[in-house]
């Protein structure tokens, strides 16, 4: 009997569709699910006979760079990296994001990792998808404490990168550059838009009919528990090892 699709593998499916139409996506070292469907797009696309290049930072076996950040760096310089995702501790309703850490600057009470390239890379990239898991009103605020990476410039500012979406555990948004504003476009399965809603510390617009995020079909399914898991598991051993119990999915000998 097959398990039912679990909400991170829907999460995989969405990337993919988020990421249909590019020929190099990049994805850095601490993201599965983008990877995972970043994969899985690729697995669709050459049983089309079509190639799409996945360049996973810290990878032996998905990743053209031979030195990580320069090379990507370089590449998105160049136009030669078509997608990328960035989070945030803290995200806003304007696509700014937040990788300081929480509290006035720069006495922030909280510490995250640090803005890296972000800032870089939000303005070269051009299908940039924002992503985070949780969706609380911690995380989605109405004013970032710190902007690492800005979802929008000021029209005379030469910036062919940016935000297009905006993907969580509960539902997924389209970005509008020129507005600076998020769109529902989804929800999940098992949520609600009223629950949305609730987990946002920012205003967003909501169609009349916001639809239910699609599932994988059967196909899809086989490939993301087969080849695709086995893909992710080169880089991501703790992700898949956890994906496979709860799909019950044997372990590969």
């Amino acid at each position: 009997m097959t398990a039912p699709v679990t909400p991170r593998e829907l999460l995989i499916v969405a990337v993919a569709r988020l990421l249909d139409g590019v020929r190099h996506v990049a994805v850095g070292a601490s993201s599965p699910i983008p990877a995972a469907g970043a994969m899985l797009l690729r697995a669709l696309k050459e049983q089309q006979d079509e190639t799409v290049r996945v360049s996973i930072l810290g990878s032996n076996e998905h990743n053209f760079f031979t030195n990580g950040g320069v090379e990507l760096f370089d590449c998105a310089a160049q136009g030669r990296i078509d997608a990328f995702f960035l989070g945030g501790g803290q995200i806003d309703g304007h696509g700014n994001i937040n990788l300081v850490g929480s509290g006035p600057y720069p006495q922030t009470t909280v510490r995250w990792p640090g803005s890296f390239g972000s800032s870089y890379l939000a303005f070269l990239i051009p299908r940039l998808i924002l992503f985070r898991e949780e969706h609380s009103p911690r995380v989605f605020v109405d004013k970032v404490d710190f902007i690492s990476a800005p979802g929008a410039s000021a029209p005379e500012v030469y910036r062919p990168g940016g935000p297009v979406a905006l993907l969580t555990g509960l539902g997924l948004f389209s970005f509008d550059r020129q507005a600076g504003r998020f769109t529902l476009r989804s929800v999940h399965p098992g949520h609600t838009v009223e629950e949305i809603v609730a987990a946002t510390g920012f205003t967003f617009d909501i169609p009349e009919i916001v639809p239910t995020t699609p599932g994988p079909d059967a196909a899809t399914l086989a490939l993301l528990r087969g080849r695709v898991q086995e893909e992710v598991s080169e880089c991501y051993k703790e992700f898949a090892a956890a994906w496979r119990a709860e799909t019950q999915q044997p372990v590969p000998a």
